[in-house]
């Protein structure tokens, strides 16, 4: 038997996303989490099959589609990466919504505004992406995306970190995701693509260290817990940033733009440390050199924790589409990890 699944893939600033048209199994129940856990046990092999190579990589992302679960909601969305599922993807909420208005998934031709906007039900929550669109004869290219995300805060600040030998002390924020956040200067590697094989094997360390011996936990929803990633943070290069970041997952996978959840948490953390006053613009450089601007949009609290409300904006461009043979007598149908 062979399947076939269809994709349309898109990146933002190198980071790619690989967003599901056609042929993927639809996810069973009420919320975003239970379809998380649906697809980890009814069609993991799916994941796997346009995550990793032959027909992925290892930092790819790939995301669904589904029914929204909360009325202001368009649509819900599930992501996914060499990693698993991850709760929230920045950079494949601006993906997946100019791939959605620019091939018209939501919105038609006759669309005749400067602005939309879409609203996603994701596991982390509620995140609402805004585009400014540019009209070009009868169809409509989105020049950016401004996506409003869940409360970021401070997990711990300083929190110690045993790697080895060495103690690293970390910040460790949620944005829509728990990263760890160290400045390399502190871990002797630096930020730059020809030490990114160091720096991804640091980081796998990182979150395996914090995930084992203090795993961070979401004080409102259980289900959102442990350090998805590191982000390593340096001196821009680019004089209209204010800070330069890889981040790492906790499978190893790059992300060489800014990242959006990352992007977020990074906030959170100057945001606490009083380093982002209010109404100032914060920009974040990725590896790949481009830029996510970011402002604090509102405050409110989570439990018992201070929490700033975000707004990053980025653009992704369309770089295909795709169909993908699943075959049964394939030996690698379900991909595989070099």
């Amino acid at each position: 038997m062979i399947r076939l699944v269809k994709t349309v893939d898109a990146h933002m600033g190198g980071q790619p996303l690989r967003l599901v048209t056609e042929g993927f199994p639809r996810p069973s129940g009420r919320t975003l989490s239970q379809r998380c856990n649906w697809l980890k046990r009814q069609a993991d092999s799916f994941r796997r099959a346009l995550v990793l190579a032959p027909r992925g990589h290892q930092d790819m992302t790939a995301a669904v589609l589904t029914e929204p679960v909360s009325p202001q909601a368009h649509a819900g969305i599930l992501f996914m990466d060499a990693a698993g599922y991850p709760s929230m993807s920045g950079h494949g909420i601006i993906a997946a919504t100019t791939i959605a208005i620019e091939r018209e998934l939501f919105f038609s031709r006759q669309l005749d505004q400067a602005e939309a906007r879409l609203v996603f039900d994701t596991p982390a929550g509620l995140v609402r992406a805004d585009a400014r669109l540019d009209a070009r004869g009868e169809t409509h290219r989105v020049d950016a995306v401004a996506v409003t995300s869940v409360p970021a805060f401070v997990h711990a600040a300083s929190h110690r970190a045993k790697v080895g030998s060495r103690d690293l002390l970390v910040d460790i924020a949620f944005g829509g995701a728990f990263h760890a956040t160290v400045d390399t200067e502190a871990t002797g590697i630096p930020l730059t693509s020809t030490r990114l094989a160091d720096l991804r094997r640091l980081g796998v360390d990182i979150c395996a260290s914090i995930n084992t011996s203090d795993r961070p936990e979401h004080p409102i929803d259980a289900a959102l817990s442990g350090v998805a990633g590191v982000i390593f943070t340096g001196p821009p290069q680019d004089p209209a940033a204010h800070l330069r970041s890889v981040t790492i997952s906790s499978a190893g996978s790059v992300d060489v733009s800014p990242g959006g959840a990352g992007t977020s948490a990074v906030m959170a953390i100057l945001d606490a440390m009083g380093l982002l006053p209010d109404g100032q613009p914060f920009v974040q450089e990725g590896l790949s050199g481009t830029l996510l601007r970011g402002l604090v949009v509102g405050r409110t609290e989570v439990g018992d924790r201070a929490a700033v409300v975000t707004q990053v904006e980025g653009s992704a461009w369309i770089t295909g589409e795709h169909t993908f043979f699943l075959d049964d007598e394939d030996p690698m149908r379900e991909g595989c990890s070099f």
